[in-house]
């Protein structure tokens, strides 16, 4: 299949922005690498840079070694699914599938037989004398999908290709492309906002922010020691809890401070001098509410009950927004008074640039 390379890959819009900015990234060949982040964030517009659908102002693209920056579309042999299908209305399935081929001029016996062995991968082999608007959204998606793979291209570009199905149909289909990354082999690089297609599809995750990557990692290693505040706060659902606050002491003979915060301190396991402002952050799952007669660290406002597991809302009187996570089971009703109880092992620390400067210690 094939690798693919940026370096210092640069888009700059006619109103100065930079919808890509400086980016330097790795794929290895076979590998599904996933961009995510919020709108706007220039994840589309590098899968149109790599594609040869738009042409950088600075850096360079490379595909198995070869650098492709300024090679046309159809010379840098790969394959992109749009979110929109972007399938021809008035063929049938089997022509939208073969049109690649054809255009390739591939002998008609080869284009049947290749058409007919990835319709069949896909589930889709009885509909092939059908036209796209017979089918539903997700039996159009995987028509999209298997004019990309029957190309055999070195890489397949996915932009947000599932985000029009419901979400039946889209776990589905994302079981389908785990499942063809592995059959295939292939190099993809998928493109989303949905976190859960992020962590559920990918070997490794790109969260991206105004035009930058801010940490490239495993899914697992992304959430739990993400490299910025910014990353900690988009992936994850629901959002890290946070605190602003001051490192309150240091040991200059082991070099660790401590975080006063709710009725206990947080060793921190980082060197950062008395008054240092800081980030506290920790998931929901390792953060626990207990009930008390009196005082409390913040108020119970909302419970929502989801079946396997339980979401606690509370609000200090900081007007600080707090979430638990709980295994289903009994919890404070609304209004009750609780103390915080962080599990200091899983706490991470962000300094005043929102960078990862250390993690807690238990």
């Amino acid at each position: 299949m094939g690798s693919v390379k940026l370096e210092q890959l640069t888009r700059q819009f006619d109103d100065g922005t930079r919808g890509v900015d400086r980016v330097n990234l790795d794929v290895a060949d076979h590998e599904f690498l996933v961009l995510v982040g919020p709108s706007g964030c220039g994840k589309t517009t590098i899968l149109r840079l790599i594609a040869g659908l738009d042409t950088p102002d600075e850096g360079r693209i490379y595909i198995d070694g070869d650098d492709v920056t300024d090679l046309a579309p159809r010379d840098r042999d790969v394959a992109m699914v749009f979110q929109n299908y972007a399938l021809y209305p008035h063929m049938s399935v089997q022509d939208n599938i073969a049109f690649p081929l054809a255009m390739r001029r591939v002998a008609p016996a080869e284009r049947t037989r290749r058409v007919r062995d990835v319709a069949e991968s896909l589930g889709i082999g009885d509909y092939l004398t059908r036209r796209p608007a017979e089918l539903s959204g997700g039996q159009r998606q995987r028509v999209a999908l298997a004019r990309a793979i029957v190309r055999e291209p070195r890489v397949f570009l996915f932009d947000e290709p599932l985000s029009n199905l419901d979400a039946q149909v889209r776990s589905m289909t994302r079981a389908e492309l785990v499942r063809l990354h592995r059959t295939l082999g292939a190099t993809i690089i998928h493109v989303t906002h949905d976190q859960v297609e992020a962590m559920s599809m990918a070997q490794r995750v790109a969260v991206m922010q105004k035009g930058r990557i801010e940490h490239c990692a495993p899914p697992m290693d992304v959430y739990r020691s993400p490299g910025t505040l910014f990353t900690a706060t988009f992936l994850g659902s629901p959002s890290i809890n946070q605190w602003r606050g001051e490192v309150r002491s240091y040991e200059r003979g082991s070099g660790t401070g401590t975080l006063q915060k709710f009725r206990g301190t947080v060793s921190l396991g980082v060197h950062m001098m008395p008054d240092t402002d800081v980030v506290l952050a920790v998931r929901p799952e390792h953060l626990r509410f207990d009930v008390v007669e009196s005082g409390g660290d913040a108020t119970i406002t909302r419970v929502e009950a989801l079946g396997a597991e339980t979401l606690i809302h509370a609000t200090t009187a900081a007007d600080e927004h707090l979430c638990s996570r709980i295994v289903s089971g009994s919890a404070p009703v609304v209004g009750s008074k609780v103390r915080c109880t962080i599990e200091a092992a899983h706490a991470l620390l962000f300094d005043r640039e929102g960078r990862l400067a250390g993690r807690g210690r238990a």
